[in-house]
């Protein structure tokens, strides 16, 4: 094999060495993804309890450590000034479960008591979630889903 084949292979293989380091670092910089975010909210009945439920797919390169959720009307103060991460930090958290690669699924669910549907402002709602992944980077969607009361 000639010198300059050698030489132009061995320059290659350090042009995609450092092209492939470019690519998991940018990867590995970026903040959690959210997708597939539904909300279903059923109000008791006369013999059983309601529901809230709230599920969505989160995807960061460095895996999910937690996802916070919070439902709040849009007759709220929030309407006008939306949660801010720092906020969103004492909401309630949702069971995630790995769902492949870098994916987990997360699911917020809560029981709706009679009183609680009584007391509870009709019309709008919107769901905020704020997502952690394990290296600190978050995610916050102040409008991830939204349903009616």
């Amino acid at each position: 094999m000639s010198r300059r084949i050698v030489i132009s292979a061995a320059a290659g293989a350090v042009v995609l060495a450092g092209a492939g380091a470019f690519a998991f670092a940018y990867a590995g910089n970026q903040a959690p993804v959210l997708t597939h975010s539904t909300v279903r909210y059923t109000a008791p009945g006369a013999d059983r309890a309601g529901s809230l439920t709230f599920t969505t797919d989160v995807t960061a390169p460095s895996g999910v450590k937690r996802v916070k959720v919070l439902a709040w009307p849009t007759t709220s103060s929030l309407a006008k000034k939306a949660p801010t991460a720092k906020e969103m930090a004492q909401a309630e958290s949702a069971l995630c479960t790995p769902s492949g690669g870098h994916t987990a699924r997360c699911t917020y669910r809560v029981t709706v008591s009679r009183a609680d549907a009584d007391t509870t402002p009709r019309g709008q709602w919107y769901v905020a979630v704020l997502a952690t992944a394990k290296d600190s980077r978050t995610t916050l969607d102040t409008k991830a889903a939204n349903f009616t009361v």
